[in-house]
C-alpha cells in the first residue's frame, strides 16, 4: 500500500507541475481554474491518497459510484467538494441531490423541473452547469447546439437554480480549439461565468481558451481498471 502511494503521489505531483506550466503558458492564475480530480473506477482507499496529497476537489459521473465511495468519504472529509459529471438519469436526481455538491451535466426540462422541485425543499442550494452536444453527436448527452440559448434562458428565467456555467464535451478525434471557443462564445452572450472543458487530453487547450473547471482523471490516478 505504501507503494501505491507514493505512485500515485508522485502522479498528482507530476500532473500538478504540467497544469502550473498550463497556466503560466496562458496567462491564467491558479485561482481561475478549478482542477478536478475524476474517480472513476477508483477505490475509496486511492482516492484517500489524492486527499491526503492535498487535493478537495473530486468529480464523478456515475451515481452508483458516489453512493458507494463518497458518502463515507466525505463524512471523513468534510471539505471535499464534490462535482457529478455524468449522465443524469430521472430517478438517480434525489440522490445526485443530496451527495453532490456541483452538477455539470444538466441536458433536458425533465431534470431542470426535478432538481427544482428538490431546491424547493433544502436550505442547500446547489450549482449547476448546462452540458451543450457542442458537436451535434448523436451518441452523446447535451442540450442541441441549436436549442442551447432557449435552453438557457428558460432555466434562467423559469427555475430557481443557480445556473452558473456550461459543460462540453468535444469530438473524439478532432482539434478541441473551436469547440471550447464556441461553448465560451454562448456563455458569454448569456452572462455566464464557468467553463467545465477539458480533460486528460486536451485541457492545456481548454485552459488557454477560458476553461474554469477541467476534468482530469488518468494522469492523476493512472490507468483505469
Amino acid at each position: 500500500m505504501r507503494g501505491v502511494f507514493f505512485y500515485l503521489m508522485e502522479l498528482y505531483q507530476n500532473f500538478l507541475e504540467r497544469f502550473n506550466t498550463a497556466l503560466l503558458n496562458a496567462n491564467r492564475d491558479l485561482s481561475e481554474v478549478e482542477l478536478i480530480a475524476v474517480s472513476k473506477k477508483k477505490s475509496s482507499d486511492e482516492i484517500k491518497k489524492v486527499i491526503n496529497s492535498g487535493h478537495l476537489s473530486f468529480g464523478e459521473n456515475q451515481i452508483q459510484e458516489v453512493e458507494n465511495k463518497w458518502i463515507t468519504l466525505k463524512k471523513e472529509f468534510p471539505n471535499i467538494k464534490l462535482h457529478f459529471i455524468g449522465g443524469i438519469q430521472s430517478k438517480k436526481v434525489k440522490s445526485i441531490f443530496e451527495h453532490c455538491d456541483i452538477i455539470h451535466s444538466i441536458d433536458r426540462m425533465k431534470v431542470v423541473n426535478l432538481f427544482s422541485e428538490l431546491e424547493k425543499h433544502s436550505t442547500i442550494k446547489k450549482e449547476y452547469f448546462i452540458q451543450v452536444n457542442i458537436g451535434d453527436e448523436s451518441q452523446k448527452g447535451g442540450v442541441k447546439l441549436s436549442e442551447a440559448d432557449d435552453f438557457i434562458v428558460s432555466c434562467k428565467t423559469n427555475y430557481n437554480l443557480k445556473i452558473t456555467g456550461l459543460m462540453c464535451l468535444p469530438p473524439f478525434n478532432e482539434d478541441p480549439k473551436q469547440y471550447f471557443v464556441k461553448l465560451k462564445e454562448i456563455a458569454q452572450k448569456h452572462n455566464l461565468s464557468s467553463l467545465s472543458m477539458g480533460m486528460s487530453g486536451d485541457y492545456e487547450e481548454a485552459i488557454k481558451c477560458g476553461a474554469t473547471h477541467i476534468r482530469i482523471g488518468t494522469q492523476i490516478f493512472g490507468p483505469r481498471n
